[in-house]
């Protein structure tokens, strides 16, 4: 958490996103950290628990004449794999909650005249980091990249740099207590040094006005800025460029005007070269043009109604398992994805890796985006909204550019109170101010009066777009159920069935009516798809889930083994007979309508 101010230099324990960092010089911190298991977190804290002025963080060698003993030693202790997570780098830690540190020597010459920020891509669930022995950030939110500056506290020669990392549940945390994945520790993505000049672009929202289709429009912010400073923008290919001058919040609004321009969309995802430059800085990113919007119960993609093919995805690292951080990662699931017929998916239940909206953008694969804001979170508490908005603001801060990503989710199944429709209310309009071109979006639980399921949740009046989970043949009724259950909706909204589906155990095969087979599942699908079909608005779907990931929650032995097994394709790669089902239909054109 912790999100300071567009243009407000950072101070010691803040954090900011710096837009468009994948794009920027930078040095690498990944590698092999030392760490160190600290389960009562004595690295930081005393037997009072009073915070250390001498912690683990000062990264000491014990000496001759210390008055008293140094009972640590990153250089002789294990090394992990930065990024990624402890759970599956060593057995010792597969179960393992709680905090956790982190160590590193570098090499680094900062830049005359520029800033130094440290980046992380993610590191969950709060984390703490020195560089040199002094505090440089704290965070909270185990799914959204941060910044925090560290020009003061790098020097010319070798650095050391201490994390420490506590991916303890808690229950005024986002998520809290209960979640179905795997709660992976540690530094999950990437982590570097960026340099900028003193006066830099932080942040810039440019899309394309629904209006006319023709008009870029948005602003740019430039931290150290002044009032009257110029800013750039060009896009060559598209023969625009406009230049303008910051206000005094320091953002310059800008509008071009564009000779041609190829519309984004899952047919032609057409990305432009785009230039920003503000004084000393310049940068450059990789950008689709689109716009997104409703017309009653329709989604209009540039203006022409579209459904949305999908399926829903964790950000589990196909084969090997534990978080997902690769290239070959992303390849793997989006490219699974697009051989099923996708269009769109869904990244559940969380802010995934950078590189998966960067490959959706190039790929043509629209995404709904989410804040885990997921099941029973203490909605009464305003401290709890604030970490909430925080993390919604860091996923929009980085992601808002990408012309792939249609829908902000801002919650899954959670319960249906009144102070959980005013937080989550609270949420739709903070992701409509921070971004007014999207559409927001929620996953609802259904609710059921005999063969007819209701959806008619209050917190659809806050949303663009209506998101539905059912599992109609798996936590109730049989799949032949869904052959005559109708649908009562209480919105005139697009809907999309967020979730639906069942478990299957790839290779396990049997009748259609025995459960955790693969012909149970596919007899899901098979009874699923004509019923969603009679829905007359619905306009997507994301069927749980692509691939089998790990969860506490599945303990099943010889079946799930803390696997959720509701995968069209195991953890292994093997294709389940549900995904040829899906494919058909989607590749075919026998489920869903656009209008």
């Amino acid at each position: 958490m912790c999100v300071v101010a567009p243009g407000v230099r950072a101070q010691p324990g803040a954090t900011a996103v710096l837009e468009d960092s994948d794009h920027r010089r930078s040095t690498s911190l990944d590698g092999d950290w030392h760490y160190m298991v600290d389960p009562y977190f004595n690295g930081l804290y005393s037997f009072h628990h009073e915070e250390k002025q001498d912690g683990w963080f000062l990264n000491r060698q014990a000496q001759p004449t210390d008055t008293t003993p140094v009972e640590y030693d990153f250089a002789k202790s294990p090394t992990l794999r930065v990024p990624g997570d402890w759970n599956t780098q060593a057995d010792r830690l597969f179960f393992y909650e709680g905090p956790l540190w982190y160590q590193r020597d570098f090499d680094f010459v900062p830049a005359a005249g520029k800033r130094t920020f440290l980046h992380v891509g993610a590191a969950n669930y709060r984390a703490w980091f020195w560089v040199n022995g002094k505090l440089a950030c704290t965070h909270e939110g185990g799914f959204t990249s941060f910044d925090c500056e560290v020009t003061g506290l790098v020097h010319a020669g070798k650095n050391s740099i201490v994390a420490a990392v506590d991916n303890t549940r808690l229950p005024d945390g986002v998520p809290t207590l209960e979640t179905d994945w795997w709660n992976y520790g540690g530094l999950t993505r990437d982590v570097s040094l960026i340099e900028v000049p003193q006066q830099f672009i932080d942040s810039y929202d440019l899309h394309l006005s629904r209006a006319d289709r023709k008009t870029i429009e948005g602003w740019v912010h430039v931290s150290g800025g002044k009032t009257g400073d110029e800013v750039a923008v060009k896009i060559a290919e598209a023969g625009a460029s406009a230049t303008a001058t910051l206000g005094e919040d320091g953002r310059a609004l800008v509008r071009l005007s564009t000779k041609q321009l190829t519309l984004w969309s899952p047919e032609h995802p057409k990305l432009y070269r785009v230039e920003l430059s503000a004084g000393p800085d310049a940068l450059e990113d990789e950008m689709g043009f689109r716009t997104i919007e409703v017309r009653g119960t329709e989604i209009l993609l540039n203006g022409q109604p579209v459904f949305l093919r999908g399926v829903s995805v964790h950000a589990e690292a196909p084969y090997r398992t534990g978080r997902a951080n690769t290239q070959q990662d992303v390849d793997t699931l989006l490219g699974w994805a697009k051989e099923l017929g996708c269009n769109y998916v869904r990244l559940a239940h969380y802010p995934h890796d950078e590189r998966m909206t960067r490959t959706a953008d190039r790929m043509g694969i629209m995404v709904w985006s989410e804040i885990p804001t997921y099941w029973a979170i203490h909605w009464d508490d305003p401290q709890v909204l604030k970490k909430a908005e925080a993390q919604l603001g860091e996923e929009i801060g980085r992601d808002r550019n990408k012309a792939a990503i249609v829908l902000w989710s801002v919650a899954n199944e959670t319960p249906n109170t009144e102070a959980r429709t005013k937080f989550l209310t609270a949420l739709a309009s903070r992701a409509r101010q921070l971004d007014p071109s999207r559409l927001v979006t929620a996953a609802l639980l259904v609710r059921a009066d005999g063969d007819t399921k209701i959806v008619d949740d209050p917190l659809g009046q806050a949303l663009d777009v209506i998101g539905a989970n059912e599992y109609i043949g798996w936590y109730e009724g049989h799949p032949e159920s869904a052959d005559h259950t109708l649908w009562r909706i209480a919105y005139q909204k697009p809907m999309i069935v967020s979730e639906f589906g069942g478990g299957a155990k790839a290779g396990l095969h049997g009748a259609p009516d025995e459960r955790w087979t693969e012909e149970y599942q596919a007899d899901i699908f098979k009874h699923q798809l004509p019923m969603l079909n009679r829905i007359p608005q619905l306009r997507g779907m994301s069927p749980w889930v692509l691939m089998d990931f790990r969860s506490p929650y599945r303990q099943l032995p010889g079946i799930q083994d803390y696997f959720n097994r509701k995968g069209l394709i195991s953890d292994q790669g093997q294709k389940k007979q549900a995904f040829y089902i899906l494919q058909k239909a989607y590749k075919e054109g026998l489920v869903g309508k656009a209008e």
